[in-house]
Protein backbone atom coordinates (compact mmCIF):
# COMPACT_ATOMS: atom_id res chain seq x y z
CA UNK A 1 0.00 0.00 0.00
CA UNK A 2 1.44 3.34 -1.08
CA UNK A 3 0.77 6.74 0.41
CA UNK A 4 0.19 9.29 -2.35
CA UNK A 5 0.25 13.06 -1.99
CA UNK A 6 0.38 16.04 -4.35
CA UNK A 7 2.25 19.30 -3.85
CA UNK A 8 2.42 22.54 -5.89
CA UNK A 9 5.72 23.24 -7.63
CA UNK A 10 6.91 26.79 -8.13
CA UNK A 11 10.39 26.23 -9.61
CA UNK A 12 10.28 23.02 -11.59
CA UNK A 13 13.88 23.03 -12.86
CA UNK A 14 15.25 23.62 -9.36
CA UNK A 15 13.13 20.76 -8.04
CA UNK A 16 14.28 18.41 -10.79
CA UNK A 17 17.94 19.12 -10.02
CA UNK A 18 17.26 18.71 -6.29
CA UNK A 19 15.62 15.34 -6.91
CA UNK A 20 18.61 14.14 -8.91
CA UNK A 21 21.01 15.32 -6.21
CA UNK A 22 18.93 13.39 -3.67
CA UNK A 23 18.57 10.30 -5.86
CA UNK A 24 22.29 9.91 -6.46
CA UNK A 25 22.77 9.10 -2.76
CA UNK A 26 20.90 5.81 -3.24
CA UNK A 27 22.72 2.70 -4.56
CA UNK A 28 20.02 2.28 -7.22
CA UNK A 29 18.10 5.22 -8.67
CA UNK A 30 16.55 6.27 -11.96
CA UNK A 31 15.55 9.82 -12.93
CA UNK A 32 13.64 10.35 -16.20
CA UNK A 33 13.31 13.87 -17.63
CA UNK A 34 11.06 14.92 -20.53
CA UNK A 35 12.63 18.40 -20.69
CA UNK A 36 9.24 19.92 -21.43
CA UNK A 37 8.77 17.55 -24.38
CA UNK A 38 10.40 19.41 -27.24
CA UNK A 39 8.05 19.73 -30.21
CA UNK A 40 8.49 20.90 -33.82
CA UNK A 41 8.84 24.70 -34.06
CA UNK A 42 5.49 25.09 -35.78
CA UNK A 43 3.84 23.45 -32.74
CA UNK A 44 5.83 25.20 -30.02
CA UNK A 45 3.12 27.78 -29.44
CA UNK A 46 0.37 25.19 -29.03
CA UNK A 47 -0.86 24.33 -25.53
CA UNK A 48 0.09 20.74 -24.64
CA UNK A 49 -3.57 19.67 -24.54
CA UNK A 50 -3.93 20.65 -28.23
CA UNK A 51 -0.98 18.54 -29.37
CA UNK A 52 -1.61 15.04 -30.74
CA UNK A 53 -2.13 12.58 -27.88
CA UNK A 54 1.17 10.82 -28.48
CA UNK A 55 3.06 14.13 -28.19
CA UNK A 56 1.62 15.05 -24.81
CA UNK A 57 4.02 13.95 -22.06
CA UNK A 58 2.37 12.08 -19.21
CA UNK A 59 5.16 13.14 -16.84
CA UNK A 60 7.62 15.99 -17.00
CA UNK A 61 9.93 14.07 -14.67
CA UNK A 62 9.93 10.77 -12.77
CA UNK A 63 12.38 9.87 -10.00
CA UNK A 64 12.53 6.39 -8.45
CA UNK A 65 14.73 5.38 -5.51
CA UNK A 66 14.99 2.63 -2.92
CA UNK A 67 14.76 -1.04 -3.86
CA UNK A 68 11.72 -2.71 -2.30
CA UNK A 69 12.15 -5.66 -4.68
CA UNK A 70 14.09 -6.29 -7.89
CA UNK A 71 14.63 -8.69 -10.77
CA UNK A 72 18.10 -9.02 -12.32
CA UNK A 73 18.59 -11.39 -15.24
CA UNK A 74 20.93 -12.28 -18.08
CA UNK A 75 19.93 -13.37 -21.57
CA UNK A 76 18.08 -16.68 -21.54
CA UNK A 77 14.91 -16.27 -19.48
CA UNK A 78 15.11 -12.53 -18.78
CA UNK A 79 11.80 -11.47 -20.32
CA UNK A 80 10.05 -14.39 -18.67
CA UNK A 81 11.48 -13.28 -15.32
CA UNK A 82 10.29 -9.72 -15.98
CA UNK A 83 6.81 -10.97 -16.82
CA UNK A 84 6.54 -12.83 -13.50
CA UNK A 85 7.88 -9.77 -11.65
CA UNK A 86 5.38 -7.51 -13.41
CA UNK A 87 2.43 -9.82 -12.73
CA UNK A 88 3.37 -10.23 -9.07
CA UNK A 89 3.63 -6.53 -8.24
CA UNK A 90 1.37 -4.55 -10.61
CA UNK A 91 3.03 -1.42 -9.25
CA UNK A 92 5.59 1.17 -10.29
CA UNK A 93 8.55 -0.66 -11.85
CA UNK A 94 11.66 1.08 -13.22
CA UNK A 95 14.62 -0.39 -15.04
CA UNK A 96 16.51 -1.18 -18.21
CA UNK A 97 16.83 -3.69 -21.03
CA UNK A 98 20.22 -4.17 -22.71
CA UNK A 99 20.66 -4.57 -26.45
CA UNK A 100 22.22 -8.00 -25.93
CA UNK A 101 18.83 -9.46 -25.03
CA UNK A 102 18.59 -9.85 -28.80
CA UNK A 103 20.31 -13.17 -28.09
CA UNK A 104 17.30 -14.35 -26.10
CA UNK A 105 14.82 -13.24 -28.74
CA UNK A 106 16.71 -14.61 -31.76
CA UNK A 107 19.45 -17.20 -32.30
CA UNK A 108 22.24 -14.64 -31.97
CA UNK A 109 25.29 -14.08 -29.78
CA UNK A 110 27.57 -11.32 -28.43
CA UNK A 111 31.33 -11.82 -28.51
CA UNK A 112 32.84 -8.37 -27.99
CA UNK A 113 34.30 -6.88 -24.78
CA UNK A 114 32.15 -4.74 -22.49
CA UNK A 115 33.90 -2.40 -20.08
CA UNK A 116 30.68 -1.42 -18.28
CA UNK A 117 29.22 -4.90 -17.61
CA UNK A 118 25.66 -4.06 -16.59
CA UNK A 119 23.20 -6.95 -16.35
CA UNK A 120 21.13 -7.63 -19.46
CA UNK A 121 17.91 -6.78 -17.61
CA UNK A 122 17.21 -5.07 -14.30
CA UNK A 123 13.95 -3.75 -12.88
CA UNK A 124 13.13 -2.62 -9.38
CA UNK A 125 10.01 -1.78 -7.43
CA UNK A 126 10.99 1.52 -5.81
CA UNK A 127 10.21 2.49 -2.25
CA UNK A 128 9.69 6.09 -3.37
CA UNK A 129 8.49 7.55 -6.68
CA UNK A 130 8.30 11.29 -7.30
CA UNK A 131 6.50 12.44 -10.43
CA UNK A 132 6.20 15.98 -11.76
CA UNK A 133 3.51 16.82 -14.26
CA UNK A 134 1.73 19.82 -15.74
CA UNK A 135 -0.83 21.12 -13.28
CA UNK A 136 -4.37 20.47 -14.48
CA UNK A 137 -5.83 22.25 -11.44
CA UNK A 138 -7.23 18.96 -10.19
CA UNK A 139 -5.30 18.06 -7.03
CA UNK A 140 -5.70 15.03 -4.88
CA UNK A 141 -4.24 13.58 -1.71
CA UNK A 142 -4.87 9.97 -0.64
CA UNK A 143 -2.95 8.56 2.28
CA UNK A 144 -3.54 5.79 4.75
CA UNK A 145 -4.82 8.25 7.36
CA UNK A 146 -6.86 10.31 4.86
CA UNK A 147 -4.84 13.47 5.48
CA UNK A 148 -5.22 16.28 2.96
CA UNK A 149 -2.90 18.88 1.47
CA UNK A 150 -4.24 22.36 0.76
CA UNK A 151 -3.23 24.34 -2.31
CA UNK A 152 -2.65 28.07 -2.62
CA UNK A 153 -3.02 29.49 -6.10
CA UNK A 154 -2.60 27.53 -9.33
CA UNK A 155 1.00 26.35 -9.83
CA UNK A 156 2.27 25.44 -13.26
CA UNK A 157 3.44 22.01 -12.13
CA UNK A 158 2.41 19.50 -9.49
CA UNK A 159 4.65 16.96 -7.76
CA UNK A 160 3.14 13.62 -6.80
CA UNK A 161 4.91 11.48 -4.21
CA UNK A 162 4.24 7.75 -3.98
CA UNK A 163 5.86 6.09 -0.99
CA UNK A 164 5.72 2.78 0.86
CA UNK A 165 7.25 4.15 4.04
CA UNK A 166 8.25 7.72 4.90
CA UNK A 167 5.29 10.14 4.88
CA UNK A 168 5.07 12.23 1.69
CA UNK A 169 4.94 15.57 3.54
CA UNK A 170 8.20 14.76 5.32
CA UNK A 171 9.84 13.88 2.00
CA UNK A 172 8.56 17.12 0.51
CA UNK A 173 10.19 19.07 3.33
CA UNK A 174 13.44 17.22 2.63
CA UNK A 175 13.35 18.22 -1.03
CA UNK A 176 12.91 21.88 -0.10
CA UNK A 177 16.13 21.75 1.92
CA UNK A 178 18.28 20.25 -0.83
CA UNK A 179 20.49 22.71 -2.66
CA UNK A 180 21.35 21.26 -6.08
CA UNK A 181 24.95 21.50 -7.10
CA UNK A 182 25.86 24.46 -9.28
CA UNK A 183 29.15 22.88 -10.35
CA UNK A 184 29.52 23.01 -14.13
CA UNK A 185 33.08 21.83 -14.64
CA UNK A 186 34.36 18.32 -15.11
CA UNK A 187 37.99 17.29 -15.47
CA UNK A 188 39.07 16.94 -19.12
CA UNK A 189 38.68 13.48 -20.62
CA UNK A 190 40.58 12.07 -23.59
CA UNK A 191 38.37 9.77 -25.66
CA UNK A 192 39.92 7.05 -27.81
CA UNK A 193 38.11 5.71 -30.89
CA UNK A 194 37.67 1.94 -30.98
CA UNK A 195 37.86 2.23 -34.77
CA UNK A 196 40.18 4.55 -36.65
CA UNK A 197 38.57 6.69 -39.32
CA UNK A 198 40.07 4.49 -42.05
CA UNK A 199 38.81 1.33 -40.34
CA UNK A 200 35.35 2.85 -40.12
CA UNK A 201 35.37 3.79 -43.81
CA UNK A 202 36.46 0.28 -44.80
CA UNK A 203 33.68 -1.19 -42.65
CA UNK A 204 31.08 0.99 -44.36
CA UNK A 205 32.37 -0.16 -47.74
CA UNK A 206 32.13 -3.80 -46.65
CA UNK A 207 28.54 -3.31 -45.49
CA UNK A 208 27.67 -1.67 -48.80
CA UNK A 209 28.88 -4.83 -50.53
CA UNK A 210 26.37 -6.79 -48.47
CA UNK A 211 23.67 -4.30 -49.45
CA UNK A 212 24.59 -4.50 -53.14
CA UNK A 213 24.38 -8.30 -52.95
CA UNK A 214 20.84 -8.08 -51.54
CA UNK A 215 21.92 -9.46 -48.17
CA UNK A 216 20.46 -6.51 -46.28
CA UNK A 217 18.92 -3.09 -47.04
CA UNK A 218 20.16 -0.98 -44.17
CA UNK A 219 22.53 -1.49 -41.22
CA UNK A 220 22.97 0.78 -38.22
CA UNK A 221 26.74 0.77 -37.69
CA UNK A 222 27.98 2.01 -34.31
CA UNK A 223 31.42 2.80 -32.97
CA UNK A 224 32.74 3.42 -29.48
CA UNK A 225 34.78 6.29 -28.07
CA UNK A 226 36.13 5.32 -24.67
CA UNK A 227 38.41 6.34 -21.81
CA UNK A 228 40.06 4.27 -19.10
CA UNK A 229 40.92 5.05 -15.48
CA UNK A 230 39.12 8.39 -15.51
CA UNK A 231 37.29 9.95 -12.59
CA UNK A 232 34.28 12.17 -13.24
CA UNK A 233 31.31 13.34 -11.21
CA UNK A 234 28.41 11.58 -12.97
CA UNK A 235 25.78 14.05 -11.82
CA UNK A 236 27.78 17.10 -12.91
CA UNK A 237 28.34 15.49 -16.31
CA UNK A 238 24.66 14.64 -16.64
CA UNK A 239 23.52 18.15 -15.73
CA UNK A 240 25.84 19.57 -18.39
CA UNK A 241 24.62 17.04 -20.96
CA UNK A 242 20.96 17.58 -20.09
CA UNK A 243 21.28 21.36 -20.24
CA UNK A 244 22.93 21.20 -23.65
CA UNK A 245 20.80 18.51 -25.33
CA UNK A 246 17.43 19.10 -23.60
CA UNK A 247 16.19 15.78 -24.98
CA UNK A 248 12.68 14.43 -24.31
CA UNK A 249 13.81 10.97 -23.14
CA UNK A 250 16.72 11.86 -20.90
CA UNK A 251 17.73 9.60 -18.02
CA UNK A 252 20.12 9.59 -15.08
CA UNK A 253 20.62 6.03 -13.88
CA UNK A 254 22.71 4.84 -10.98
CA UNK A 255 23.15 1.09 -10.57
CA UNK A 256 25.71 0.74 -7.78
CA UNK A 257 29.03 1.91 -9.32
CA UNK A 258 27.65 2.08 -12.89
CA UNK A 259 25.98 5.14 -14.36
CA UNK A 260 23.99 5.93 -17.46
CA UNK A 261 23.92 9.61 -18.45
CA UNK A 262 21.43 9.69 -21.30
CA UNK A 263 20.17 12.49 -23.55
CA UNK A 264 18.02 10.43 -25.89
CA UNK A 265 15.57 12.10 -28.28
CA UNK A 266 14.03 8.74 -29.27
CA UNK A 267 11.10 6.74 -27.91
CA UNK A 268 11.32 2.97 -28.32
CA UNK A 269 7.86 1.95 -27.20
CA UNK A 270 5.09 3.39 -25.04
CA UNK A 271 1.73 1.98 -23.99
CA UNK A 272 -1.14 4.31 -23.09
CA UNK A 273 -4.29 2.40 -22.36
CA UNK A 274 -4.33 -0.29 -25.04
CA UNK A 275 -2.48 1.74 -27.69
CA UNK A 276 1.22 1.30 -28.43
CA UNK A 277 3.43 4.10 -29.80
CA UNK A 278 6.90 3.90 -31.31
CA UNK A 279 8.88 6.86 -32.69
CA UNK A 280 11.89 5.79 -34.78
CA UNK A 281 14.53 8.36 -35.70
CA UNK A 282 16.42 8.27 -38.96
CA UNK A 283 17.89 11.50 -40.30
CA UNK A 284 20.18 13.98 -38.53
CA UNK A 285 21.51 17.45 -39.30
CA UNK A 286 23.75 19.67 -37.18
CA UNK A 287 22.33 22.89 -35.70
CA UNK A 288 24.09 26.05 -36.91
CA UNK A 289 24.51 29.37 -35.13
CA UNK A 290 23.39 31.42 -38.14
CA UNK A 291 19.60 31.39 -38.24
CA UNK A 292 19.25 31.32 -42.02
CA UNK A 293 21.90 28.61 -42.43
CA UNK A 294 20.23 26.59 -39.68
CA UNK A 295 16.87 26.88 -41.45
CA UNK A 296 18.49 25.64 -44.67
CA UNK A 297 19.92 22.62 -42.83
CA UNK A 298 16.48 21.83 -41.49
CA UNK A 299 14.91 22.16 -44.94
CA UNK A 300 17.61 19.95 -46.47
CA UNK A 301 16.82 17.25 -43.94
CA UNK A 302 13.10 17.59 -44.54
CA UNK A 303 13.47 17.10 -48.30
CA UNK A 304 16.38 14.64 -48.40
CA UNK A 305 15.38 11.60 -50.46
CA UNK A 306 18.14 9.54 -48.84
CA UNK A 307 17.03 10.36 -45.29
CA UNK A 308 13.39 9.74 -46.19
CA UNK A 309 14.26 6.36 -47.68
CA UNK A 310 16.20 5.37 -44.54
CA UNK A 311 13.36 6.52 -42.32
CA UNK A 312 10.72 4.73 -44.41
CA UNK A 313 12.61 1.42 -44.18
CA UNK A 314 12.61 1.57 -40.40
CA UNK A 315 8.98 2.72 -40.26
CA UNK A 316 8.03 -0.40 -42.23
CA UNK A 317 10.09 -2.54 -39.85
CA UNK A 318 8.43 -0.97 -36.79
CA UNK A 319 4.98 -1.39 -38.35
CA UNK A 320 5.74 -5.06 -38.80
CA UNK A 321 6.98 -5.38 -35.18
CA UNK A 322 3.80 -3.78 -33.81
CA UNK A 323 1.49 -5.70 -36.15
CA UNK A 324 2.60 -8.98 -34.58
CA UNK A 325 0.52 -8.26 -31.48
CA UNK A 326 -1.87 -5.48 -32.45
CA UNK A 327 -5.50 -5.73 -33.50
CA UNK A 328 -5.54 -6.37 -37.28
CA UNK A 329 -5.87 -3.13 -39.21
CA UNK A 330 -5.10 -0.93 -36.19
CA UNK A 331 -1.42 -0.20 -36.95
CA UNK A 332 -1.10 3.27 -38.43
CA UNK A 333 1.58 5.86 -39.16
CA UNK A 334 0.55 8.86 -37.08
CA UNK A 335 3.32 11.05 -38.51
CA UNK A 336 5.78 10.35 -41.32
CA UNK A 337 9.08 12.25 -41.69
CA UNK A 338 8.36 14.79 -38.95
CA UNK A 339 11.22 17.25 -38.44
CA UNK A 340 12.03 17.95 -34.79
CA UNK A 341 14.52 20.59 -33.72
CA UNK A 342 16.65 20.16 -30.59
CA UNK A 343 19.40 22.44 -29.24
CA UNK A 344 22.23 20.62 -31.06
CA UNK A 345 20.57 18.71 -33.93
CA UNK A 346 17.58 18.50 -36.26
CA UNK A 347 16.00 15.02 -36.40
CA UNK A 348 13.60 13.23 -38.73
CA UNK A 349 11.13 11.30 -36.56
CA UNK A 350 8.14 9.19 -37.54
CA UNK A 351 5.42 7.91 -35.23
CA UNK A 352 3.76 4.50 -35.54
CA UNK A 353 0.90 3.30 -33.34
CA UNK A 354 -1.32 0.26 -32.97
CA UNK A 355 -4.02 -1.11 -30.68
CA UNK A 356 -2.57 -3.91 -28.55
CA UNK A 357 -4.65 -7.07 -28.70
CA UNK A 358 -6.38 -7.64 -25.33
CA UNK A 359 -5.05 -11.22 -25.26
CA UNK A 360 -1.38 -10.14 -25.49
CA UNK A 361 0.69 -9.53 -22.36
CA UNK A 362 2.46 -6.12 -22.34
CA UNK A 363 5.85 -7.80 -21.76
CA UNK A 364 5.30 -9.92 -24.87
CA UNK A 365 4.68 -6.79 -26.94
CA UNK A 366 7.79 -5.16 -25.48
CA UNK A 367 9.96 -8.22 -26.13
CA UNK A 368 8.87 -8.78 -29.72
CA UNK A 369 9.49 -5.16 -30.73
CA UNK A 370 12.99 -5.22 -29.20
CA UNK A 371 15.58 -4.03 -30.05
CA UNK A 372 14.40 -0.84 -31.71
CA UNK A 373 14.58 -1.18 -35.50
CA UNK A 374 16.33 2.17 -35.89
CA UNK A 375 19.32 0.68 -34.03
CA UNK A 376 19.53 -2.49 -36.13
CA UNK A 377 18.53 -2.01 -39.75
CA UNK A 378 16.49 -4.17 -42.07
CA UNK A 379 15.90 -7.05 -42.34
CA UNK A 380 16.32 -7.00 -38.59
CA UNK A 381 17.92 -10.38 -37.86
CA UNK A 382 20.45 -10.25 -40.70
CA UNK A 383 21.33 -6.66 -39.78
CA UNK A 384 22.05 -7.74 -36.19
CA UNK A 385 24.28 -10.57 -37.45
CA UNK A 386 26.30 -8.10 -39.51
CA UNK A 387 26.47 -5.66 -36.60
CA UNK A 388 28.01 -8.36 -34.42
CA UNK A 389 30.51 -9.23 -37.13
CA UNK A 390 31.70 -5.72 -37.98
CA UNK A 391 31.47 -3.74 -34.73
CA UNK A 392 34.25 -3.92 -32.12
CA UNK A 393 32.38 -3.26 -28.85
CA UNK A 394 29.51 -5.04 -27.14
CA UNK A 395 26.65 -2.57 -27.16
CA UNK A 396 25.32 -3.52 -23.73
CA UNK A 397 22.84 -0.92 -22.53
CA UNK A 398 23.61 1.29 -25.54
CA UNK A 399 20.84 0.68 -28.13
CA UNK A 400 18.78 -0.87 -25.34
CA UNK A 401 15.98 0.82 -23.44
CA UNK A 402 15.33 2.54 -20.11
CA UNK A 403 11.91 3.30 -18.71
CA UNK A 404 9.05 2.42 -16.40
CA UNK A 405 5.77 0.59 -15.91
CA UNK A 406 2.94 2.39 -14.09
CA UNK A 407 0.50 0.72 -11.67
CA UNK A 408 -2.22 1.12 -14.32
CA UNK A 409 -0.28 -1.04 -16.77
CA UNK A 410 1.05 1.72 -19.01
CA UNK A 411 4.74 1.94 -19.86
CA UNK A 412 7.23 4.18 -21.63
CA UNK A 413 10.76 3.29 -22.79
CA UNK A 414 13.40 5.28 -24.62
CA UNK A 415 16.16 4.15 -26.95
CA UNK A 416 19.51 4.48 -25.20
CA UNK A 417 21.45 6.72 -27.57
CA UNK A 418 23.40 10.00 -27.15
CA UNK A 419 24.60 8.54 -23.86
CA UNK A 420 27.61 8.19 -21.60
CA UNK A 421 28.12 4.97 -19.67
CA UNK A 422 30.52 5.12 -16.75
CA UNK A 423 31.84 2.54 -14.29
CA UNK A 424 33.18 4.45 -11.31
CA UNK A 425 34.90 1.44 -9.76
CA UNK A 426 37.26 0.98 -12.71
CA UNK A 427 37.14 4.43 -14.30
CA UNK A 428 35.95 3.02 -17.64
CA UNK A 429 33.84 5.47 -19.67
CA UNK A 430 32.08 4.73 -22.94
CA UNK A 431 30.26 6.78 -25.59
CA UNK A 432 28.84 4.96 -28.61
CA UNK A 433 27.44 6.64 -31.69
CA UNK A 434 26.17 5.33 -35.00
CA UNK A 435 24.50 6.00 -38.31
CA UNK A 436 22.44 4.10 -40.86
CA UNK A 437 24.38 2.62 -43.76
CA UNK A 438 22.50 2.20 -47.04
CA UNK A 439 23.57 1.57 -50.64
CA UNK A 440 24.11 5.24 -51.51
CA UNK A 441 25.73 6.27 -48.21
CA UNK A 442 28.92 8.32 -48.45
CA UNK A 443 31.32 6.78 -45.89
CA UNK A 444 32.93 10.10 -45.00
CA UNK A 445 29.54 11.74 -44.39
CA UNK A 446 28.45 8.84 -42.19
CA UNK A 447 31.60 9.27 -40.10
CA UNK A 448 30.90 12.99 -39.75
CA UNK A 449 27.34 12.20 -38.63
CA UNK A 450 28.78 10.08 -35.83
CA UNK A 451 30.95 13.00 -34.73
CA UNK A 452 27.92 15.33 -34.75
CA UNK A 453 26.12 12.95 -32.41
CA UNK A 454 29.20 12.77 -30.18
CA UNK A 455 29.45 16.55 -29.72
CA UNK A 456 27.05 16.96 -26.79
CA UNK A 457 28.76 14.14 -24.87
CA UNK A 458 32.19 15.61 -25.56
CA UNK A 459 31.04 19.00 -24.33
CA UNK A 460 29.58 17.57 -21.12
CA UNK A 461 32.84 15.71 -20.43
CA UNK A 462 35.10 18.60 -21.42
CA UNK A 463 36.58 15.94 -23.71
CA UNK A 464 38.84 15.69 -26.71
CA UNK A 465 39.35 12.78 -29.09
CA UNK A 466 42.70 11.51 -30.28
Amino acid sequence: MRCVASFPVSEVEVLKRSLRAWARTFPVALCLDSNHAATPPEKNSMPPEQLPYWQQPVWECLTAVGVADAVCAESGMAFNSLRHFYDYHRDWLFGFISYDLKNEIERLYSRHPDGIALPDLYFFRPEIVVGIRKDKREHRTTTDNNSKVSFDGAPTYTAEIYTTGEPPDRLWETFQQIHPSTATFSMPVLLHPRLTRDEYLHTVAALQEHIAAGDVYEVNLCQEFYAEEVHVDPLVVFERLNARASAPFSAFLRWYDRYLLCASPERFLAKRGQRLYSQPIKGTRRRLADREADARERAMLQHSEKERAENAMIVDLVRNDLARHCVPGSVTVEELFGIYTFPTVHQMISTVSGLLSPTVHPITALRDAFPMGSMTGAPKIRAMELIEHYERTRRGLYSGAVGYFSPEGDFDFNVVIRSILYRAGTGYLSCQVGSAIVYDSHPGEEYEECLIKLEAMKHSLNAKTN
